[in-house]
């Protein structure tokens, strides 16, 4: 589609063009991140209208917190192969099929009459979001080009935590005001989703070659995602502060809307996507006001922010201070936000080309593998002890996860930053 500018050719290296080239302009740079933004958008649609769901299905906390978890174990399933093929075939290869199956995941949810329907929805998603997550957001540094790094890792970070916002909102406000609640919001991320593929195939991308005739394949295609070894410590600072603040952020996305209907009386679908979309304001807010930071005070900034959070959202349980409710949503947002692009920063200044991909998901591993299974824990935890004594526990343990990250990092600071 379009000019020879846009066509994906191949190249000698995955890492190296063949010749210098002009950078493309700053617009198609913003341009490719919408993939990003338009999966993310799908990422927490469902959150407002869980409340839906579970009156008309009936399911507890602990079966609630379980179908959230389906989304990470999909999203974990895809990090363990997107990284590597993208890094070893190509990039559109892999986001192609990411949006399809987002697109299908989409109708799933539309038509969904069933818990294990919503379960497969959510699965799906997290493969097409594990699949963005690594080579959506390395397609947006390799548009950039190595002279735009912080450039392109602010867009493909603030790409997933704008789009991450902007799906509750959305659903709250289409559930509330239009016909078909549980249907019209993903009848219109499915248009999201058809432009984004528009976006993909006029993606000016280099196709990563395959390795030389009769060399051996560096390694197996299903793995978990890892780092050279002089990255190491790159990524350990980065994953520290991300995983509590990503954890913190999921526990308000799974369990928000019972906190909201069941401690603080609110049952407004508006309020609840609203409550996620303020969160990841802040997270996109935040990015853009740290950017010029050194990389070890936005990681140090982040792990304080997410301790802060899971403060405000133990008192506000123990309350119910809808206020302070907010304000850990805010809070944590910030602390993901910050956390999110710091690693990000760090694995593009520091992480070859040829290996960006499998970086990326790297990164998201350590961090949403705790942002699974702690959410779950908790909604369990809540189910036998109630609500406001399961949200407490949750809170001191990713407190005290976010306390030691930010340790390190200021531990760390003078040799790996």
């Amino acid at each position: 589609m379009g000019s020879a500018r846009h066509a994906e050719t191949p190249a000698t290296t995955p890492a190296t063009p063949t010749k210098p080239t002009t950078p493309p302009p700053r617009r198609e740079v913003w341009l490719a991140a919408w993939p990003v933004t338009a999966v993310f958008i799908l990422s927490n649609t469902a959150t407002p209208l869980y409340v839906l769901w579970r009156d008309e299905l009936g399911f507890s906390s602990g079966m609630l917190t379980v179908v959230f978890a389906c989304y990470i174990v999909g999203l974990l399933a895809a990090l363990l192969v997107a990284g590597v093929v993208s890094d070893r075939v190509g990039r559109k290869p892999v986001l192609l099929p990411a949006l399809a199956l987002a697109v299908v995941a989409s109708v799933l949810f539309a038509t969904a009459g069933s818990i294990a329907a919503l379960a497969v929805a959510r699965l799906l998603s997290g493969v097409a979001v594990g699949s963005i997550v690594s080579a959506g957001m390395a397609a947006v540094a390799d548009v950039a080009g190595p002279d735009r790094k912080r450039l392109a890792a602010l867009l493909a970070s603030t790409a997933m935590v704008l789009g991450a916002g902007l799906g509750p909102l959305l659903a709250g406000i289409l559930s509330e005001t239009l016909p078909g609640p549980t249907v019209t919001v993903f009848l219109v991320e499915i248009v999201l989703l058809a432009l984004a593929v528009v976006v993909v195939l006029r993606m000016p991308l280099r196709r990563a070659a395959g390795p030389a005739r009769g060399s051996r394949r560096p390694g197996a295609w299903v793995r978990v995602p890892s780092v050279p070894r002089p990255n190491r410590g790159h990524l350990l600072l980065g994953v520290v502060v991300f995983a509590p603040g990503i954890t913190s952020t999921s526990f308000v996305l799974s369990l928000g809307p019972s906190l909201l209907a069941d401690l603080l009386g609110t049952s407004s679908r508006v309020v609840a996507g609203a409550t996620a979309f303020v969160m990841f304001t802040a997270a996109t807010a935040v990015q853009f006001a740290v950017r010029r930071l050194k990389v070890g005070a936005i990681l140090a900034a982040g792990a304080a922010s997410t301790a802060l959070a899971m403060g405000a959202l133990a008192l506000a349980v123990q309350l119910s201070a809808t206020p302070l409710l907010a304000l850990a949503a805010v809070l944590a947002g910030a602390g993901q936000g910050m956390g999110q692009l710091g690693g990000l920063t760090l694995i593009g200044a520091h992480v070859p080309a040829a290996r960006l991909a499998e970086a990326n998901a790297a990164l998201n591993v350590g961090g949403y593998l705790p942002a699974g299974l702690l959410p779950v824990a908790a909604g369990y935890l809540s189910d036998a002890v109630g609500l406001s004594a399961g949200t407490t526990v949750f809170s001191a343990v990713v407190a005290v996860a976010a306390l030691a990250g930010g340790g390190v990092v200021l531990a760390r600071r003078r040799t790996a930053l």
